[in-house]
């Protein structure tokens, strides 16, 4: 199967974490375009150079479109680019142009602009160092009270009406993409809802566009990945089995669904079908939280996993999300008790958001379970990056740093790195990058 796939941006879980998942089954012919194309945090993709490697892509099964890459320049730009709704809607058509002459199926997605409830600028304009905060509550507040006027207003207007105009922009935007579905130039579309609360202009934005018929889905930079497993035909029969079942109603950090809307909302975008215990292909155990989900960068406390975990011979996979952007330590220690065997384990993940985690995990294990020449050492490097990112460094190493140091890094990973070693009986030998210079991601290189 021939399968082209255009990223978010550079970043590993975009771009290298889908060549592991495709390098899963070598029948899988993957095609991404060079990473010096796409985006960072500080720089926007080469469009031109994208739209050059779409055309000249031979004939594939699927291409699979993060349209933010070639509309804006990546999710990041998406929300600081100043271009005009005119200028970007040329690119559409240019982008309509080259798909048109294309046979294989296309899978896109867009995001719906994020609204981030802090005042960090990092990903979004200059002025949210000081106005971002405000401006989620005034959103917020908007949406769930019904009426602007109920709302006592401090953003200065230029700010505001700056921040309400790019909005609009990718609005419209979306709505073009939603005419070009109707049309048949898109085989599957998902509107993306990044870092989302209960209320505010994106989920109004969502709740709009599903009323013109398009599919929105709490998440962001793991739809692509839910994408790819789409392209992937054949039905795969999960069970998910919560590991705190009287806690599924709860709500994770960043999303407007319940732990359990979320899970059974992945399996429908990867194609999965839902069955139960005694029907299921695979077992999938969701580390879910008991009254908050945990987040151990900004301190928020939650209880651990506090039983006893014992797999089954039954094939399965692990979604830990007790935690956002981190393994369950007390987890962790119960699930490495077991022997792992290759057989039956087809994955771990504790990345970022429940979405992130969840998309991420059940594409590689789809793509393993219908693997047709399937690849043991790819799926291996998938786990070993799992463990070492999620857990040894995200719940770990990282809380004993202040700024990216790579010596310090290496040095406490060292431990880590022979318990998987052990855990997955194969030999790591890797090195570690910071990507994007900043502690938020490592990069894991393998030598």
């Amino acid at each position: 199967m021939k399968i082209a796939f255009v990223p978010i941006d550079n970043r590993p879980v975009c771009y290298t974490l889908a060549q592991l998942i495709a390098g899963i089954d070598n029948d899988i012919e993957f095609s991404i375009p060079p990473r010096s194309y796409l985006g960072d945090l500080t720089k926007s993709a080469d469009i031109e150079n994208l739209f050059n490697w779409l055309e000249q892509l031979p004939e594939q099964d699927a291409i699979i479109l993060s349209l933010d890459t070639l509309a804006y320049g990546g999710l990041i730009p998406s929300r600081r680019c100043p271009e005009t709704f005119e200028q970007i809607k040329s690119r559409i058509q240019k982008l309509k142009d080259i798909l048109l002459k294309k046979q294989g199926e296309v899978y896109a997605f867009s995001s719906i602009m994020r609204i981030s409830n802090n005042n960090y600028n990092e990903e979004e304009k200059e002025y949210w160092s000081r106005w971002g905060k405000r401006i989620f509550d005034y959103s917020y507040q908007t949406h769930k009270l019904g009426c602007e006027s109920c709302i006592t207003n401090t953003i200065p207007s230029d700010i505001l009406d700056d921040y309400l105009n790019t909005r609009k922009r990718n609005f419209e935007i979306n709505k073009i993409y939603l005419e070009l579905q109707k049309q048949g130039i898109f085989e599957t579309l998902i509107f993306s809802k990044d870092d989302c609360a209960q209320y505010g202009f994106n989920v109004q934005e969502a709740q709009f566009l599903e009323r013109l018929g398009a599919f929105t889905k709490t998440g962001a930079d793991e739809i692509p990945l839910s994408l790819l497993a789409c392209a992937v035909k054949g039905d795969v029969k999960v069970c998910p089995v919560f590991l705190e079942p009287d806690s599924t109603d709860l709500i994770s950090n960043y999303e407007d669904v319940s732990i359990k809307q979320s899970v059974l909302g992945q399996l429908e975008l990867t194609g999965c079908t839902v069955t139960t215990e005694q029907d299921a292909d695979i077992l999938l155990y969701v580390n879910n939280f008991k009254t908050n989900q945990g987040e151990i960068v900004m301190k928020i406390p939650t209880e651990h996993f506090s039983g006893s975990f014992e797999v089954t011979k039954k094939p399965y996979m692990i979604a830990d999300v007790r935690f956002a952007n981190g393994a369950d330590n007390n987890f962790m220690n119960e699930f490495l008790k077991n022997n792992i065997s290759d057989d039956n384990f087809y994955g771990y993940s504790a990345w970022n958001t429940s979405a992130n985690t969840l998309g991420s995990l059940i594409c590689a294990a789809k793509v393993k379970f219908l693997a047709k020449n399937y690849n043991e050492k790819s799926f291996k490097n998938l786990q070993l990056t799992r463990f070492l990112d999620d857990w040894a460094y995200q719940a770990n190493v990282r809380q004993t740093l202040i700024l990216p140091d790579l010596a310090k890094l290496t040095a406490g990973m060292k431990p880590f790195e022979k318990i998987v070693s052990d855990v997955l009986k194969t030999q790591v030998d890797v090195k570690y990058i910071y990507p994007w210079k900043r502690l938020f991601e490592v990069e894991i290189e393998f030598n």
